[in-house]
């Protein structure tokens, strides 16, 4: 028997945030201002992305009105700004679920987070000067995810932005990954590629509430599909 698999032990976590980069969502508001929202839930195919967000998010409503973002990867240098985003949001009313978690209203993004807005070349949304990746996106659907509740946008990448320090010298399509260093959020808590850089604010929520119906259909030894 594999000594490997006799060392497992059955768990239930309440999340399953093993590990992602971070993610600075800007978009634009009804009035044309920008929003900026911190989010760990996305993974890349080529140059499209896969985003997950709850339906009432304000940055969900921006997305599916407009159609278009800014996906900016913030490095592990600037943790405290995004730290700072942790626990606001740029829906007034603030929704009941996360007046719970402890969140409150935040009109001004990128000022509340000490961040600098900078022209995107195809997009409303600006990008974020800070960040060494920023990724101006059309959206191309909207998945919805279980009982809607969650929903999984699909967007494309149409221009890629990188500070000069990260790209491999002489070359325009090259990150270098000795240089690039992802804030990396992993079951709440802000790391580097290394141990953890700062504490969270968003590690004050009790991992139960993130707790979904799919945990408990987990329990059948025939899931239903």
């Amino acid at each position: 028997m594999n000594n490997t698999a006799v060392n497992h032990i059955r768990i239930e976590p309440n999340i399953l945030y093993f590990g992602t980069p971070v993610v600075l969502i800007s978009s634009s508001n009804e009035d044309g201002t920008p929003n900026l929202a911190p989010m760990s839930s996305a993974f890349w195919l080529g140059w499209r992305g896969m985003l997950g967000l709850g339906a009432r998010a304000k940055t969900a409503a921006n997305l599916r009105r407009t159609r278009e973002c800014v996906l900016n990867l913030p490095s592990d240098a600037i943790a405290a700004a995004v730290d700072r985003l942790a626990l606001t949001t740029g829906s007034d009313p603030v929704p009941e679920r996360k007046y719970e978690r402890g969140y409150r209203h935040v009109g001004d993004k990128f000022g509340h987070a000490g961040l600098t807005a900078v022209p995107s070349e195809v997009v409303a949304p600006p990008r974020v000067a800070e960040c060494p990746v920023a990724m101006e996106c059309v959206v191309e659907a909207v998945h919805p995810v279980a009982d809607g509740g969650t929903l999984a946008f699909e967007v494309r990448v149409v221009r890629v932005w990188a500070h000069e320090e990260i790209r491999v010298p002489g070359s325009d399509d090259h990150i270098d990954p000795d240089a690039w260093r992802p804030l990396i959020m992993s079951f709440q808590k802000l790391y580097g590629l290394g141990p953890q850089v700062r504490p969270s604010r968003l590690a004050s929520i009790p991992e139960r509430l993130y707790r979904t119906e799919d945990l408990d259909r987990s329990r059948s030894k025939a899931p239903a599909l």
